[in-house]
């Protein structure tokens, strides 16, 4: 065996040693917010009956309303995050993930953004687009399938992904004003409309360093 041979094989066993090492690395750090039994560090606004646990999912259907993250979690209170949801629409529905915003006792949020749950609603803002701001114009993917969303925030930076693919890669500029601006904040779960049935069976969050 040349000396060529016998370095290959180790060569390969440490590619897979780091890698393996990369992915745990990833691993690390994330916190459930829903337990798929119960709303608990949940709070809803207006029509609570729009949120329901079925199957060990949270089910997202009927009149307008909005589920905040009130849990203990980061006090409820995040700046830099990675956020992950495991989701599926059905046909015509619509949604959306806020994140920096809080509590407020009816209508849509003031504060914070949306990141847009929409496949084939009429609406033409779909999936993992930053609602108004940096919107997604095709759909990311089909109705009745489940998909992961994740939102990233960093400083100034916001990304957006759907199974790994990164749909919005957006900077905040200096001098925004008004409701739709950084800061800190919770998340919050949107019940669109009685025809929008949107199922949810995992939230994870990983709190990123300043």
């Amino acid at each position: 065996m040349t000396r060529l041979h016998r370095f290959v094989p180790t060569l390969i066993v440490a590619v897979l040693v780091t890698a393996s090492s990369a992915l745990a690395d990833d691993d690390k750090g994330w916190v459930s917010l829903f337990d798929g039994k119960s709303l608990d560090g949940w709070k809803v606004n207006e029509n609570p009956a729009s949120f329901s646990i079925q199957d060990g999912q949270l089910v997202v259907n009927g009149e307008r309303g909005h589920l905040f993250y009130e849990g203990k979690v980061a006090d409820h209170d995040f700046t830099n995050f990675a956020l992950k949801v495991e989701l599926m629409t059905t046909p015509g529905s619509n949604s959306g993930i806020y994140f920096h915003t809080r509590y407020q006792e009816s209508g849509w949020p003031e504060i914070g953004y949306e990141v847009q749950v929409n496949q084939t609603h009429g609406d033409p803002k779909k999936s993992s687009g930053l609602y108004g701001v940096q919107d997604v114009m095709e759909a990311p993917v089909k109705d009745n399938e489940w998909y992961t969303q994740e939102i990233i925030v960093k400083g100034k930076r916001i990304v957006t992904k759907v199974n790994g693919k990164t749909l919005v890669d957006y900077t905040e500029p200096d001098g925004v004003e008004g409701g739709r601006k950084l800061s800190s904040g919770t998340f919050a779960i949107q019940a669109h409309d009685p025809e929008s049935k949107v199922f949810i069976k995992s939230i994870k969050v990983k709190v990123l360093e300043d």
